[in-house]
């Protein structure tokens, strides 16, 4: 990997990632920045946990003029979360810089107080293309002066039904921009949108592969619909997970099943798109501080979440394509850590987990559990944290959060 000033980044800027414990840029910030550094469009295909971030970023921190209070830099992203989480990033990059400023503008904050902070200098705004639209409207934001802009995780943005918030958006966008397009899948909408909006853009692709899987157990556990709450639950109960994710397909479903471990006694509660602000961000806080030990999210408002210390990864409902998959199991196995990833499946989706095993070119480890009758033989054989490791990480989870 190569070091951050030998691509281009300042050592003003390098002295603060190593600050934050970043020493060396990863493949997709290897191949973009040098080309954003040049000024020149981007199609980047990269997966949520390569760095993506940081690789528009760090450019943008690059080419911003302190000088000048106008909005210079826009990123748009399709979730408050993920919102929140790139500036925080930001945040953490120009603390030390006098007179730079950024705001994240999303849904569910009070608009009177977001419009205060706009009078006053703010150069990067990071936004939902929901609540940007409604300061558009209300011509309390001006993009014309925008030469740096960002469409993150687009293919979520597709699945969102925000394309034509989006176009809308870009329409309004400075004419002379440099225009950078991330995605982790690349649909025909997307590249479409590509052509229709970008000059020459040059096209960079971290494939799903290099996304380190090798330190997570993955096991899939061949159930049935009825059966599967109390498979669910039975399995918390082997793995005793430390943090854990449980994805569903819908936010009803996810809504359901919180109910119910909640019911059993378990520490766990709800992430999606039809809670308030308030109550994500509450959710996320006692998630990180593991005052809850199990979130249940759908994959929107999951996505792009990095939670120090997620020990399991349990798919309650089967992804339906493999880059969700490795979205997904993503959440764990991070920094060095062991992380185990459970996927239930029932037999009407045998087909999804043969798509995903020929992406992935492997095939999972199955097991077969029935209640209650399997329930000893499945002890035996489904490999968990044994109760030294299960210490051991909540130690080093502690150690690093200090």
């Amino acid at each position: 990997m190569a070091d951050f000033q030998k691509l281009g980044i300042s050592s003003t800027i390098d002295k603060i990632l190593k600050k934050n414990g970043i020493r060396e840029a990863t493949p997709i910030q290897e191949k973009a920045i040098p080309i954003l550094l040049n000024g020149q469009d981007i199609i980047a295909q990269a997966q949520t946990g390569t760095g993506k971030t940081l690789a528009f970023l760090l450019p943008i921190l690059e080419k911003i003029k302190v000088e000048d209070v106008s909005i210079q830099a826009l990123v748009v992203t399709p979730t408050r979360e993920l919102a929140i989480q790139i500036t925080a990033e930001i945040e953490k990059l120009i603390s030390n810089v006098e007179g730079l400023n950024v705001l994240s503008v999303y849904g569910g904050q009070d608009v009177e107080r977001q419009i205060r902070k706009l009078n006053k200098a703010t150069q990067i705004v990071v936004a939902t293309p929901g609540r940007l639209l409604d300061h558009l409207r209300r011509e309390t934001i001006a993009l014309t002066n925008v030469s740096k802009f960002v469409l993150d995780e687009a293919d979520q943005m597709l699945q969102m039904g925000f394309l034509e918030e989006v176009k809308q958006i870009i329409q309004q966008v400075g004419e002379f921009r440099q225009t950078m397009l991330f995605s982790a899948t690349m649909p025909k909408e997307i590249r479409e949108l590509a052509l229709q909006y970008m000059e020459n853009p040059a096209e960079v692709r971290v494939k799903s592969e290099q996304i380190t899987v090798d330190k997570i157990n993955q096991v899939v556990i061949e159930t049935t619909d009825r059966a599967k709450q109390q498979t669910l639950k039975t399995l918390i109960k082997h793995y005793h997970p430390f943090l854990a994710i449980i994805f569903c397909r819908t936010k009803r479903r996810a809504k359901t099943l919180n109910e119910a471990l909640k019911e059993s006694g378990f520490l766990s509660d709800e992430l999606h798109g039809d809670l308030s602000q308030a109550k994500r961000e509450d959710v996320m806080k006692r998630f990180r501080e593991a005052k809850l030990h199990l979130l249940v999210a759908t994959d929107v408002a999951a996505r792009g979440l990095d939670v120090e210390g997620v020990t399991h990864v349990f798919n309650y409902d089967i992804p339906h394509d493999v880059e969700s998959y490795i979205h997904r199991i993503g959440r764990t196995g991070r920094a060095g850590d062991e992380g185990v990833a459970v996927t239930l499946i029932a037999p009407k989706d045998r087909m999804f987990l043969e798509m995903i095993e020929k992406g992935l070119r492997m095939t999972l480890d199955r097991k077969v559990f029935e209640l209650p009758s399997a329930q000893k033989e499945f002890r035996k054989n489904v490999g968990k944290f044994t109760k030294k490791q299960e210490r051991q990480k909540r130690r080093n989870y502690i150690k690093r959060t200090r």
